[in-house]
């Protein structure tokens, strides 16, 4: 199997050593991404990120100034169901943006708990898709639904529910490590329960005991997204990390995909960790993620390269 790139292999050893202390173990647990003290995030030049207050949650709208195109990008953050947007992933609504080839993206700030359990986190997904159809104006086929972690779980549940309900389907999806079986079946957590430098090696993370369910049935294919049917749904992108207690909830649900007649590409970057595509351009692994999304994006849309 092919390794990691020296940095990456730096890299797991580093997020091993901080979820070895008291502090790093806050973050496996998802009390570390509760209300996270961060810098101001400024806006790169060349881009507009409009803040809106939309129902009951907060939304940022970031899109260039110039050269834009007609298409959108539809995110929704990781973080177990209890972490907020975090300026992690205003970096990413830029990447986003640049390999859409110009592209607005919405990321919106949706409940979580322990306040609002399921469903919440899915009416507000469902509510900024119908934003930016209805309120914006972007057609459904010129619309990508991307999200990592637990985002990408509700990404897929979205998609459920939009077909379910007979609502016009996004042009494609995104799935970075997506979490899609919280009734945690998984062989994965087991062989990787000592390679995961993340969510390894302790049962205390916020995988386990998740208060996302709330009353509802773990397996309703909107919480699991693994036990859903995908027939009828556009291409997808799913990538994922050979180290992580996750893969196989990327591997089944690619595989379940594909066996519905789907267009899908299934990338597992060895060695890599849970969503580590957010290391932007630290890591080789990450840039070659993104670069691969950006093929996506040409693949379903024909976009050009935007610098």
């Amino acid at each position: 199997m092919k390794r990691a790139s020296l940095r990456g292999q730096m890299a797991v050893q580093c997020i091993r050593g901080f979820t070895a202390t008291p502090r790093g173990r806050t973050y496996a647990t998802g009390m570390g991404h509760q209300n996270p003290k961060e810098y101001r995030w400024k806006c790169p030049k060349g881009y507009t990120n409009e803040k809106l207050a939309h129902e009951n949650f907060q939304m940022e709208f970031l899109s260039p100034d110039q050269d834009k195109n007609d298409l959108a990008v539809l995110q929704l953050h990781g973080g177990g169901y209890i972490g907020t947007l975090r300026n992690a992933y205003r970096r990413a609504a830029l990447q986003y943006s640049i390999c859409s080839g110009g592209g607005s993206v919405l990321s919106p700030d949706y409940r979580v708990v322990p306040e609002h359990p399921f469903p919440a986190a899915l009416k507000d997904a469902v509510s900024a898709y119908r934003w930016l159809t209805e309120e914006k104006g972007f057609p459904p086929e010129k619309i990508v639904i991307a999200g990592d972690s637990a985002g990408g779980g509700l990404a897929l549940a979205l998609g459920l529910y939009l077909k379910d309900h007979g609502i016009a389907m996004p042009a494609g999806f995104i799935l970075m490590s997506p979490w899609t079986d919280l009734t945690l079946s998984g062989e994965s957590l087991k062989y990787n329960y000592g390679r995961d430098p993340l969510f390894g090696r302790s049962k205390v993370t916020m995988l386990y005991d998740s208060l996302y369910p709330g009353s509802e049935d773990v397996s309703n294919p909107y919480i699991s997204p693994l036990f859903g049917d995908y027939h009828g749904f556009p291409p997808m992108l799913f990538q994922a990390g050979g180290r992580e207690v996750l893969l196989d909830d990327t591997l089944r649900v690619a595989r379940k995909v594909k066996e519905s007649g789907v267009s899908v590409r299934n990338s597992v970057y060895p060695d890599m960790f849970h969503v580590f595509q957010l290391a932007m351009g630290m890591l080789p692994e990450s840039k070659e993620a993104w670069r691969e999304i950006r093929t996506f994006f040409r693949m379903i849309f024909g976009t050009k390269k935007r610098h």
